[in-house]
């Protein structure tokens, strides 16, 4: 009898979202779908459903920490990824870690607004986000909103030179999030720290909510980064999943949600 494959293994750090569909629960979700093992270091613990956020408690950061930590001894995942982080304390503590873990492949999802616009991330913690944690990762993946706070306010005109003028500043690959323009297709822009630029398409679901569609997606790419997939290859799967998702919802509390084990 042949020996079972080991499992890669995937870390979340996060906030927990309350209603499941997004956070520390979408990301598990995700990544599970994904064939990969989910390791999770709970950053934050937020009141929240679809509708809005009504509390945010952060984690002590030595607890962070130590969730980190556990995991590493046993598990050893290959990658990991980062959603809401909310204070500075924790940001520092999340950077300190990957300080000295360059062998994971990082996914720093920016998490600074929820769609219900509640604030996620304070000011102090986004300035240390920028100088300490973005540059320690292998892809970054802000929506519109999230790239004009890391381009300084900065109008996006164009997405394309927006993605490039990122992936420059922070010398990472940055895949900046068309979903918030206006239009039928959503068009997402990968651009490698090397100067390369390619852009993913696809037709926009209608009447499907998509809360949580930034983590399920930024965890999918962890997903494929730790069964060593390429960066491309690993963006585009986390791409065909999540589209699968929408396009297959589940209906719960009256509306159509990302169904996150979509049929083949």
């Amino acid at each position: 009898m042949s020996k079972k494959a080991e499992t890669n293994c995937a870390m979340t750090i996060a906030g927990s979202d309350s209603g499941g569909g997004a956070g520390i629960q979408a990301d598990m979700l995700s990544i599970a779908a994904n064939g990969v093992y989910a390791c999770t270091a709970i950053a934050a613990i937020t009141a929240q459903n679809p509708d809005g956020v009504s509390a945010v408690l952060g984690v002590p950061p030595q607890t962070l920490r130590a969730q980190m930590e556990t995991i590493e001894s046993f598990y050893n995942p290959s990658a990991a990824k980062t959603g809401m982080l909310f204070s500075a304390e924790i940001v520092g503590c999340v950077a300190d870690f990957f300080e000295s873990r360059n062998t994971i492949r990082l996914v720093v999802d920016p998490v600074t607004i929820a769609t219900s616009g509640a604030k996620l991330l304070s000011d102090d913690a986004a300035d240390i986000l920028q100088r300490r944690l973005i540059p320690l990762a292998e892809l970054v993946t802000p929506n519109l909103d999230e790239a004009r706070l890391l381009l300084g306010n900065k109008n996006i005109e164009n997405i394309e030179a927006a993605a490039g003028e990122l992936a420059q500043k922070f010398g990472v690959n940055v895949l900046l999030k068309g979903g918030h323009l206006p239009g039928d297709n959503i068009v997402d822009i990968l651009a490698l720290k090397c100067g390369t630029i390619c852009a993913f398409e696809s037709k926009r679901v209608k009447s499907v909510n998509t809360h949580g569609s930034g983590c399920t997606l930024s965890a999918a790419i962890a997903a494929n980064l730790a069964k060593g997939l390429p960066l491309k290859d690993s963006v585009s799967k986390a791409r065909t999943y999540l589209l699968a998702g929408v396009k297959n919802p589940i209906k719960v509390g009256g509306q159509k949600f990302i169904n996150h084990f979509p049929k083949p």
